[in-house]
């Protein structure tokens, strides 16, 4: 089996472009029955693959397409990609419709939301939210898109090639997502010819070379320019940093992987806000206390108070907090749990070289206008212990612990953690720096810890997994059992939530102390 990897593009007419460019063509073009394609990420490809999946299925002579992502909103993209390509085509379709299927799982029986379009040759393209591993009675293509972060991709593949006894089509579609990963393995084994299937590979520089950019700037609307192409393409290898290898290069990580891939964090992040702070002036630490005390809480009022006053009265919040001083940066994350459990997190803050009293200022200044607190975690390493301590001595030990992070303590709650993701019961805010500090989780003797390994963020300033580290407290927090003592009960909210939240009853936050009933 020849393989397409490599091939140099036909010269073509630029001033009237092909629909689709010579990399995506070269994919369409392929007939083989199973082909896998290693690739840089956000090039086009699962747009070409509906191009071609659209007249399959529009052809009498086609078949039943079936397109299995990670999420549902990755569903809902194909789909509509493919009943966009059928109106380009002038092909007769019907309207995308949302339903249910029904597949066994193991010994279970579950139903799989669905979206599909419906052909006036019989055939249809549907697009599934979830992997089902089992896809009996079922004929036709089977497109697993982002392969690599399936959690049993061996188990789908498995379903997915049964179907070529009647002659159905399996196409493989993925970035990579660490050396050990199962979608690499299959990768390896088809360039060591252990199986007889077709394999490409795209990089985002082999994209670039054959039009990507140019492309880009047809659906903008911009006149290409050598200039804006060379900083575009250093504006995006900027944003992947460490990641750009993996991500944008198929060179596969030897760690063997990050813990959390990427299309699991980003399918739990949410529209909320960081918020960063940095000091005013260099000599910020030596500035009168009371100066320094005033330039802070301004800085709290402007941008935190609204986001405090804007939580639900009703639920119960808590708190992470991972503590860095001039180098490593401190990251305090407050989280409510929904009636749904879910894990919300409104807000972050990170906080840059910022002096000791100041970083005391902000807990506080959380801790104390967080409804119903139950649970915060700081970390009490190094110098973190003496903020940890004063927060201890504020909201007492029932309600906040000073965690000396080790192996031991990872163990015991990443795990629950990593769960969270995969559950869809945590909720983050949308960032990329605290995308890669969620990514910076690897496997160092069976236990997912941080690496002692710093990158840059987007603002250049250090990091060290920080927000990963957060997120992990703050999660473990959420899980604390903080039930009144016998025969106490749980005291009004603090005076500094009653007096900014006159409207709502309930209990509050700041210190909640116990007392007789």
């Amino acid at each position: 089996m020849s393989h397409p990897e490599g091939r140099v593009p036909e010269p073509r007419d630029a001033r009237t472009p092909m629909a689709l460019l010579p990399y995506q063509q070269r994919w369409c073009a392929d007939k083989a029955q199973v082909k896998v394609i290693e690739k840089s990420r956000r090039i086009g490809l699962s747009w070409g693959e509906a191009a071609d999946t659209a007249l399959l299925a529009a052809s009498t002579s086609g078949m039943d397409a079936w397109y299995i992502g990670y999420t549902k909103d990755m569903a809902e993209e194909f789909i509509r990609d493919c009943a966009d390509w059928a109106r380009s085509y002038g092909l007769a379709a019907g309207e995308i419709e949302e339903g249910e299927e029904v597949f066994i799982d193991g010994d279970e029986q579950k139903s799989i939301l669905t979206f599909t379009i419906r052909f006036a040759s019989g055939w249809r393209i549907t697009a599934l939210s979830s992997s089902p591993r089992n896809l009996r009675g079922k004929q036709g293509r089977v497109i697993i898109d982002e392969a690599a972060f399936h959690t049993a991709l061996g188990e789908l593949l498995k379903a997915a090639l049964a179907l070529l006894i009647w002659g159905g089509e399996v196409h493989v579609i993925s970035t990579h997502d660490g050396a050990e990963n199962p979608f690499n393995d299959l990768v390896q084994d088809i360039r060591a010819g252990k199986v007889p299937y077709s394999l490409h590979r795209v990089t985002f520089d082999d994209a670039v070379a054959e039009g990507l950019y140019e492309r880009v700037c047809l659906r903008t609307g911009k006149t290409p320019t050598d200039e804006d192409k060379a900083a575009w393409v250093a504006g995006i290898r900027a944003q992947y940093r460490d990641n750009a290898a993996e991500e944008l290069d198929c060179v596969p990580k030897n760690s063997g992987g990050a813990w959390l891939n990427r299309a699991l964090i980003e399918a739990r992040m949410i529209d909320a806000p960081v918020l960063r702070w940095k000091p005013p002036t260099e000599d910020f630490a030596l500035w009168p206390e009371l100066q320094r005390t005033a330039e802070m809480r301004d800085w709290l009022d402007r941008n935190l108070r609204h986001l405090l006053l804007d939580l639900d009265p009703n639920l119960r919040s808590g708190f992470g907090m991972d503590f860095g001083r001039s180098g490593d940066l401190s990251v305090l994350g407050a989280f409510q749990i929904k009636q749904n459990l879910t894990r919300r997190f409104p807000f972050a803050i990170e906080l840059a070289n910022c002096p000791f009293d100041q970083q005391r200022e902000v807990v506080f200044y959380v801790g104390d206008r967080l409804p119903n607190l139950m649970a915060g975690k700081l970390d009490a390493r190094g110098n973190g212990q003496y903020l940890a301590e004063k927060a201890v001595q504020k909201w007492g030990p029932d309600l906040i612990e000073a965690v000396m992070l080790s192996q031991t303590w990872y163990r015991e709650n990443t795990a629950p953690f990593k769960a969270a993701f995969e559950d869809g019961t945590i909720e983050v805010p949308r960032d990329a720096d605290h995308l890669d500090d969620l990514r910076a989780f690897q496997v160092m003797k069976g236990i997912p810890m941080i690496p002692d390994a710093r990158t840059k963020g987007a603002d250049g300033q250090q990091r060290h997994g920080d927000a990963g580290v957060m997120y992990l407290l703050a999660h473990a927090a959420s899980r604390a059992e903080v039930p009144p003592a016998a025969g106490e009960t749980v005291e009004a909210e603090s005076e500094t939530y009653r007096a900014e939240r006159p409207r709502f009853g309930g209990l509050g936050g700041g210190f909640i102390g116990r007392r007789r009933a």
